[in-house]
């Protein structure tokens, strides 16, 4: 079987003023806090990381859950980060899955063995992070 080729992604952004810029991505817009003062209706560079990070818990979700034959109503993840200044970056992430289903609590850890494997941003972050969690249920 011949190897498929590798995904690629691609992402534009620019500067709309002082106070925010865009991103463009397929045929999606997303406002970027870029203002030094902070605004509260965009995601500031580490909020983006945080969401991308989340983003990619639902989505392995939602990839193993017919693989795995899993029964679920719904799903929420919340993170939090810990920023250090020196050098600047995340030293730490913490993240709770919750998820609202009647699976026992062997497949719960399954699901969750699953999330830590097989995310393409959860492995990106990992190495350089402190990133630990837990996947309960509802």
């Amino acid at each position: 079987m011949p190897d498929r080729p590798p995904l690629e992604y691609t992402v534009h952004a620019e500067r709309r003023d002082a106070y925010g810029s865009v991103a463009h991505c397929k045929d999606a817009t997303l406002t970027i806090d870029t203002d030094l003062a902070g605004r509260s209706d965009a995601f500031n560079p580490a909020e983006l990381l945080l969401a991308a990070l989340a983003a990619c818990m639902l989505k392995g979700i939602e990839r193993v859950v017919p693989m795995l034959h899993f029964s679920l109503r719904d799903v929420r993840v919340q993170l939090h980060a810990v920023r250090q200044d020196a050098p600047p970056r995340l030293a730490s992430i913490r993240y709770e899955i919750v998820v609202d289903t009647d699976e026992p609590e062997q497949r719960l850890a399954l699901l969750h063995v699953n999330v830590q494997k097989y995310g393409t941003v959860f492995n990106t972050v990992a190495p350089g992070t402190d990133l630990q969690g837990t996947l309960t249920r509802a």
